[in-house]
């Protein structure tokens, strides 16, 4: 691997490399590249012109049609509605070919494309507009009646349709057409592109800002990665004539608005749009398209896995099951291997590194389930630090750091928790746990502020949670702390169960007292079958399962 990587990234190579300045360092960035998302978009899906992009329903688009109404979009948000560079727009729609028009063309026009979380409430959203002070919003139906309920924004929203034909972009943006006389920006590689937001995890949802630079070094991040992943171990061929995959990842998550969306310009790679996961759909859709290539979080390869009219559906043709925005239990990546005909691949990335970050592969990951991979080199340096900032060797655990120029600048409005966020040497402090082995590979072991403290024992709850997915029958496990009289901290657990699974707390507890030590084994464990609540970025929302079991807890242990 490292000799194809050297190849790639040599003076000459396909991915040269340079240095860029990032944060008071320099970082390596990949030298000849696009300036800009739409620069890119534009060099890249022209010579896809007339394959199919988007597939939606019973309406397929070829790259063409929808660059054509990307460019559309951007004239009419210049002319019609006073679009300036660096201009909040938002977005809060569900998976849509009209949301990919509407990104791309407000990036196209010079704005700053803001994803808001569609899964939001009125006031969630609200909130969010106010903190980027975001001028114009698209919206669909479902989610306008949601701000209509909660409490002003203080932006001009739009309603789109996008139940309608995809024509019906232009017509929510003051007519049919375009204004060809608008002249549209140049932009460049160091201007502001896209805000995300974080998933809330740790208080409010934060803006994160990103520069067009950050982006497109991020897409191509991933093309080298795929180049280099099949140098050095080609996959099983397709039988699809065309790359394709599912769009079954929110577009306002990170991953599906670079990984999955951006990187498909340069691959030619259709995409099968849902709207909402269903394991049967997204079976039906891929036998029908022959996706090639599944990526979602673990729970949707699971829930694959253990769908019952498997055997009912051709997934011949997808070569790799990957996932990413949350761990997948170890327990599972054999499990693919050997029942799924593609293989198990996995990545860690974040919304403030525009989804790059580390990935482990085919045999690697077989050999290693219970790592992310190794950093995603050249482009992408991980450091494991203590708590004043010193670097930590193999073996010992402390918090991830990652340098490069795929990082954000900065969180909107927000200069304290930027500089919280940065190192002196330019890495962003991710907030997770974890270790490097002597091979460089990324272990993950739970989150900085995610511990129980029993007694003066330091508890990770990503061990717990690991522990408890490896038992039988339980499909997903999310840890939290309980309070306790004696030892401050106990741990707890809610558990989800497959379906059929006939297992009790009590078994549960026994086999992960056999797997872990015993004063971490979860004090309460809580059995559902329903699917856990998730945050925007598909993390489990720990809060909400942890607000109810603490309330219950809390009473049965309460002095008499």
């Amino acid at each position: 691997m490292h000799v194809a990587l050297a190849e790639l990234c040599s003076p000459g190579g396909r991915f040269a490399v340079e240095r860029v300045a990032s944060h008071g360092t320099t970082v390596p960035a990949i030298a000849d590249v696009p300036p800009s998302v739409p620069a890119y978009v534009t060099t890249y899906g022209w010579q896809h012109r007339d394959a199919t992009f988007l597939v939606a329903g019973a309406e397929r688009l070829t790259f063409g049609e929808v660059l054509t109404a990307a460019e559309a979009v951007a004239r009419a948000l210049v002319a019609r509605h006073g679009v300036r560079p660096g201009d909040r727009v938002g977005i809060v729609m569900g998976n849509s070919p009209a949301w990919v028009a509407l990104y791309l063309g407000i990036l196209a026009a010079g704005g700053i494309a803001t994803l808001f979380n569609g899964w939001w409430q009125g006031e969630e959203i609200a909130a969010a507009i106010r903190d980027v002070d975001c001028r114009l919003v698209f919206a669909d139906p479902a989610r306008m009646a949601r701000m209509e309920a909660g409490e002003e924004a203080g932006a001009r929203v739009i309603v789109i349709d996008d139940g309608d034909a995809f024509s019906a972009v232009l017509a929510g943006l003051g007519g049919k057409g375009c204004d060809a006389a608008a002249t549209l920006p140049v932009i460049a590689p160091d201007d502001p592109a896209t805000i995300l937001f974080t998933s809330g995890s740790t208080g409010r949802p934060k803006g994160v800002l990103s520069t067009h630079r950050a982006v497109v070094q991020a897409v191509f991040g991933f093309l080298l990665q795929g180049t280099v992943l099949r140098a050095v171990e080609p996959q099983r061929a397709s039988p699809s004539p065309q790359p394709a995959t599912l769009l079954n990842l929110p577009l306002f998550h990170v991953t599906a608005s670079v990984s999955v969306l951006l990187q498909s310009f340069a691959l030619g790679r259709k995409l099968v749009v849902m709207r909402r996961w269903d394991a049967e759909e997204a079976m039906r859709l891929i036998a029908a398209e022959r996706v090639t290539y599944f990526i979602g979080v673990p729970t949707m390869s699971l829930d694959l896995l253990l769908h019952p009219d498997r055997a009912a559906f051709d997934l011949s043709s997808v070569t790799d099951f990957s996932a990413g925005g949350a761990a997948r239990p170890p327990d599972h990546v054999a499990r693919i291997a050997a029942a799924m005909p593609g293989a198990p691949l996995t990545g860690y990335g974040l919304t403030e590194s525009n989804a790059l970050g580390c990935a482990n592969w085919r045999s690697n990951y077989l050999a290693k389930p219970a790592s992310v991979g190794r950093p995603s080199a050249p482009l992408v340096e991980i450091a494991i630090v203590n708590a004043v900032g010193g670097r930590l060797g193999p073996g010992r655990t402390g918090e991830v750091a990652m340098r490069s120029v795929c990082n954000f600048s900065c969180y909107w409005g927000d200069p304290q928790a930027t500089a919280a966020a940065f190192t002196a040497d330019g890495f962003v402090l991710t907030g997770d746990l974890g270790h490097l082995d002597t091979d460089g590979y990324l272990f993950l072991t739970g989150r900085k502020k995610d511990i129980v403290i029993r007694g003066g024992e330091n508890i990770g709850c990503g061990e717990v949670e690991a522990a408890l997915c490896a038992c039988p029958g339980v499909v997903e496990a999310a840890a939290f702390p309980l309070p306790d009289a004696r030892l401050g901290e106990v741990p707890g657990a809610v558990v989800r169960l497959a379906e059929g699974a006939a297992v009790d707390a009590a078994t549960l507890h026994a086999t992960v007292s056999r797997r872990i030590a015993a004063f971490k084994a979860p004090a309460r464990i809580w059995i559902t079958t329903a699917p856990f609540p998730r945050l925007g970025s598909e993390k489990v929302d720990k809060a909400a399962l942890a607000r109810s079991c603490v309330a219950e807890w809390e009473q049965g242990n309460r002095e008499p």
